[in-house]
């Protein structure tokens, strides 16, 4: 099997950004993904002691499916969130208040539903905003795989195509069986020099249920798992054990049990 593409999600609910490569570090999540997050106004969030906080207290496409037709790019160096809205594009440096509560300003009204408070642009050092940031430090470092074999398998189940990135995981692979993956629980893959120990199996929730190019929330993908494989799980976790860098194109092999 290899590696088909990766993606990291810089503000938590927002458009995902394919890698050409990514270096990954022993016991650290996927550089920069969900390193920056937007309350719904009921967190008051410190960032010198970071706690993680379940996802309904953020914008997040769970609750908020409008929000998949943004399209937005982070530049590194720089903390430049670019956002690009149906034409119109505003600039959004995320190490500035002013900018960060611009950003926070500018989804609230796009939006236009009732919030729980104020939202705030959140972040904090060497934490990201992952959903299982709330099980453990291990986890909220933790990386997301998708075998697009299930996707295709899913998808013909459905009679519906599968936008792959419905499932916002970090990294695509292919040359597997549909659903073997769903077994590799405490198992290790290596990816050249790079080491993954599987960790957990990817519940789903309703932020699926989203075409990912329309923000429209045209199926209950939750439910038609259950329907289908009598479990709501698709895609697995894995802690980085030995890092490196990966890439598109990589082979990835599953160690034995």
């Amino acid at each position: 099997m290899n590696i088909q593409s990766l993606y990291r999600y810089p503000v938590k609910g927002l458009s995902p950004e394919t890698l050409a490569s990514v270096d990954l570090r022993a016991a650290q999540g996927f550089p920069l993904d969900r390193a920056y997050a937007v309350t719904d106004g009921s967190l008051d969030f410190d960032p010198a002691h970071p706690v993680p906080a379940p996802k309904t207290q953020f914008l997040m496409l769970a609750k908020y499916e409008k929000l998949a037709r943004l399209k937005t790019r982070f530049t590194d160096a720089s903390a430049q969130l670019e956002l690009a809205d149906d034409g119109s594009v505003s600039h959004y440096n995320l190490t500035r208040d002013a900018d960060r509560e611009g950003l926070a300003d500018y989804l609230k009204r796009y939006l236009d539903v009732p919030l729980p408070g104020t939202p705030r642009v959140v972040n904090a050092p060497n934490f990201q905003f992952t959903d299982v940031s709330v099980r453990s430090e291990a986890l909220m470092r933790s990386i997301s795989l998708i075998n697009l074999d299930t996707v295709e398998d899913f998808a013909r189940h459905l009679d519906h195509p599968l936008d792959p990135l419905r499932f916002r995981a970090n990294l695509y692979f292919s040359g597997v069986p549909a659903w073997s993956e769903m077994e590799w629980v405490d198992r290790e893959l290596t990816i050249g020099d790079v080491v993954l120990k599987i960790v957990r199996r990817t519940k789903r929730c309703a932020a699926t249920s989203v075409d990912p190019t329309t923000g429209i929330r045209d199926l209950n993908i939750p439910v038609s798992l259950l329907k289908y494989v009598k479990h709501g799980d698709l895609g697995i976790y894995a802690e980085v054990v030995r890092g490196g860098t990966i890439r598109p194109g990589d082979a990835i092999v599953l160690q034995d049990a």
